[in-house]
């Protein structure tokens, strides 16, 4: 069994229309899916990815209008990349958050690529980076008046994990999930260990775990832009329940399996606390839309659907445009 990489990453919002125009009109991605938190139906759930919804490109948020301020630290998913194709996308990008006023910093290298980290308007912490596509492939980009084929996000790219303690983590990811060691890069914090870089899948920022070490941070707090959890590819529905079988096996308490309509999943934590999820590149979004009216509607899934009213009538309206 083989994990094919990165299949989504999903944060918390406190502001819904705010974080669509954000992630929709600023970054230029496509909102493919618009639902509820199937386990709290009273919130949404928004999902933005590249043209078709393709998995490994999607960032979703769940909307929690009370949710408190981030006090970033250990046991958390720290950053978030995004792919773009080129060093002149990276130009492109630092001319736009200047344009609109998005906090970024200096274009530097990480592990050898160029890259731009960049925040929300909620402080989320993410970071675009050059991806020269010779790994897991690009996804298709989502054109847009300002924001060209050759400019677009097309996926995501590494997630960074901030944890006390390096190697339970490392253990996990090896002898569990089969990712493999690939290097290290400097943290650029003095007295800090390097991070470490872990791969899986046919490689590249879209194959990529990265590991800081922080013993000296408290435990993080998570509220509006943190990230609640990473999701990784299941490419094979046959080897689906295959991992729930190998998780119990390790000793893991998990979710069991979850059918999310869209896609399957198994959720478990791993021993400094961050949650993983296991989720299947199938059905996919286009599963009860169209793909060229993707996220345009409030989507349910069927076991969903008969509670469609009641559902409506508990959700806060959205000024989201169409």
């Amino acid at each position: 069994m083989k994990l094919a990489g990165i299949h989504h990453v999903s944060a918390i919002t406190a502001d819904a229309d705010k974080n669509h125009d954000f992630f929709t009109r600023i970054l230029g991605m496509r909102l493919v899916k618009k639902s509820v938190n199937q386990d709290n139906t009273s919130s949404y759930h928004l999902f933005y990815a590249d043209a078709v919804g393709t998995p490994g490109t999607d960032m979703t948020y769940f909307d929690i209008p009370h949710a408190g301020k981030t006090y970033p630290g250990v046991s958390s998913i720290s950053n978030t990349g995004f792919r773009v194709k080129s060093e002149d996308a990276l130009l492109f990008w630092k001319e736009r958050f200047v344009q609109f006023e998005v906090p970024h910093e200096k274009i530097v290298e990480r592990y050898g690529r160029k890259t731009l980290y960049f925040e929300d308007f909620e402080g989320s912490r993410l970071m675009l980076v050059v991806d020269d596509g010779k790994g897991i492939p690009y996804g298709e980009a989502w054109i847009k008046d300002e924001i060209s084929a050759e400019n677009a996000i097309v996926g995501l790219g590494p997630v960074k994990l901030t944890v006390r303690k390096s190697k339970p983590t490392e253990k996990v990811l090896e002898e569990v999930m089969g990712f493999t060691l690939a290097g290290s890069y400097q943290s650029g914090v003095e007295d800090s260990p390097d991070i470490l870089v872990y791969t899986t899948g046919a490689g590249g920022p879209a194959g990529e775990v990265h590991i800081e070490t922080r013993p000296d941070l408290p435990m993080e707090r998570p509220g509006r832009g943190s990230v609640h959890h990473v999701a990784f590819r299941v490419p094979s529905m046959e080897d689906y329940p295959k991992w729930e079988e190998l998780l119990r096996a390790k000793g893991f308490t998990t979710s069991g399996l979850v059918d999310r309509y869209y896609f399957k999943a198994i959720y478990f934590r791993e021993p400094n606390g961050i949650l993983f999820e296991l989720s299947t590149d199938e059905p996919g979004f286009d599963t009860d839309e169209p793909i060229e009216s993707l996220g345009e509607k409030l989507a349910l899934p069927p076991f969903l659907e008969p509670r469609r009213a009641q559902i409506e009538a508990k959700l806060r309206p959205l000024s989201i445009n169409k």
